[in-house]
């Protein structure tokens, strides 16, 4: 994984001109440490801020943490296929997830989904571990993984639907401690959570109004509902989950003279040794089944019925679980004898044509298959090179803080020797981190989005067609010392 890690944000961190736009709005929220902001619960921005004190703020310390995250989950899910299935099975598990295209080529994301991974992960091996030791123990830490990914996004409700999936369809009802457990973890969770929840009530639930107006409030009529629906399937399982269907594709063929031997020599062994193991898998199989397939078919229940646009990342958090999952369904092509190198010549070769994949769409790369509309083409330096001298000039002191549009602005701070703060779209409820009188005595430089330019302002010029500028003066001097 250490490996895997360092060579994808190494080609990951050449292949841009500006890290993703989740990151610099992670790097823009860092800022200051809130109960909440408007757009999302703060766990991704509490867990980011000891790196950035570390690595100074910089992108490379939403990489780090992006690939933290997903690496993370894959170790807890190999721990729990370990226990459940054996060393051999986890490891064909972790390789084949790995090559879904959410968790290599969008390693150095860093957002609220990638934090609901690893907490996704613990909510699936806690599940397990409450089940079958009945420890009240495990129950308070599955609580505690569903109260933490409350506080990284709402979505971890959907592994609370897996959890009770799985204790529904094991009738665990039956037995008074996991009724006991399930009502400890419930309470736990709420714990962790409330709060955050006090916070939404003092914030008018901003956050939910946030999500309800955008995604949730589409409206989609019944025909486009369903074609979302089978746009979305088609992405995660035939586009992202792909090269891990490849991946296992390939063993199996590689694998399949050794599986017949395999059976042969079972045939002629007593079936005591498996009829026991049949028995103790199924909780495993259903709890597999459930953390894999709940979320897709909560996901296409909800768009039919509300019309909501699904946007493709919300399968991130949970799309790794379908890999155990789709190996549930043919259990036996995966018993024959592990082979790790025929594995990791498979898997690497998949990994490489993925490498090449991005090579050709970076702008630092190849570029044989430009996309110049993709943020990635975004050119940062440039715009700090075209705006930093004239913003100095004009502001008659240093840039303390960029007003508008994150995306813009986080970006163009990132690449300013002042490290400005920015204030999202002008407003200060949106930005904490800027108080108002820094604003009135040092000034903003100020951008917009448009075809045409505002009132007052003037093009950046070329390479930004739709971006314009001015500055807002100081009404007193701003010394040159570090910003708030």
């Amino acid at each position: 994984m250490l490996a895997f890690a360092a060579a994808w944000l190494w080609l990951l961190d050449r292949a841009v001109l500006a890290p993703p736009t989740d990151n610099i709005e992670q790097l823009i929220w860092v800022r200051s440490l809130e109960w909440g902001y408007y757009k999302h619960p703060p766990l991704p921005t509490w867990l980011l801020w000891p790196v950035a004190q570390l690595m100074g703020g910089t992108a490379w310390a939403t990489y780090v943490m992006g690939a933290a995250c997903a690496l993370g989950a894959f170790a807890l899910m190999w721990r729990l296929l370990r226990d459940m299935r054996g060393e051999a099975h986890a490891a064909t598990a972790a390789l084949a997830g790995l090559c879904v295209t959410f968790y290599n080529g969008r390693l150095y994301f860093y957002n609220h989904e990638i934090v609901l991974i690893p907490l996704v992960a613990g909510c699936a091996l806690a599940c397990w571990k409450a089940y079958t030791t009945r420890k009240i123990g495990w129950w308070i830490v599955l609580g505690g993984c569903l109260g933490l990914g409350a506080l990284a996004k709402y979505q971890i409700a959907v592994a609370g639907l897996a959890v009770l999936v799985f204790w529904c369809i094991r009738k665990a009802w039956r037995d008074p401690m996991h009724v006991f457990g399930l009502q400890v973890a419930g309470l736990t969770a709420l714990a962790v959570f409330a709060p955050h929840l006090v916070w939404l009530i003092q914030h008018d639930f901003e956050p939910l109004n946030y999500a309800m107006s955008s995604s949730l409030a589409a409206g989609l009529p019944w025909l486009a509902r369903g074609h979302e629906v089978a746009k979305w399937w088609g992405d995660q399982l035939l586009n992202r989950a792909l090269p891990a269907w490849l991946f296992l594709a390939v063993l199996w063929l590689l694998g399949h003279r050794e599986r017949r031997r395999l059976a042969a020599s079972l045939n002629a062994t007593s079936t005591a040794t498996s009829t026991a193991c049949a028995t103790s898998g199924d909780a495993g199989r259903t709890l597999l089944l459930s953390f894999g397939l709940t979320p897709l078919v909560f996901v296409s229940v909800m768009a039919l019925i509300s019309g909501s646009h699904i946007q493709l990342h919300w399968g991130t958090p949970f799309l790794l679980f379908i890999v155990p999952a789709a190996m549930e369904w043919a259990r036996a092509a995966w018993s024959e004898p592990f082979r790790p190198r025929r594995a990791m010549l498979v898997f690497i070769v998949i990994q490489l044509m993925l490498m090449l994949r991005v090579e050709l769409t970076a702008p630092n790369g190849l570029a044989l298959l430009q996309r110049p509309t993709d943020w990635r083409y975004f050119d940062a330096q440039a715009l700090a090179d075209a705006l930093h001298g004239r913003a100095v000039a004009a502001l008659g002191g240093p840039v303390r803080v960029i007003s508008g549009p994150w995306e813009e602005s986080g970006a163009l701070s990132l690449r300013l020797p002042e490290r400005p703060l920015v204030l999202i779209h002008g407003q200060l409820r949106f930005s904490p981190w800027v108080d108002a009188t820094l604003v009135a005595d040092c000034g903003a430089l100020e951008l917009s989005k448009a075809r045409v330019s505002p009132e007052g302002f003037e093009p950046v010029g070329a390479g930004f067609p739709n971006l314009h500028w001015r500055v807002k003066p100081p009404v007193a001097a701003c010394g040159a010392g570090p910003a708030r």
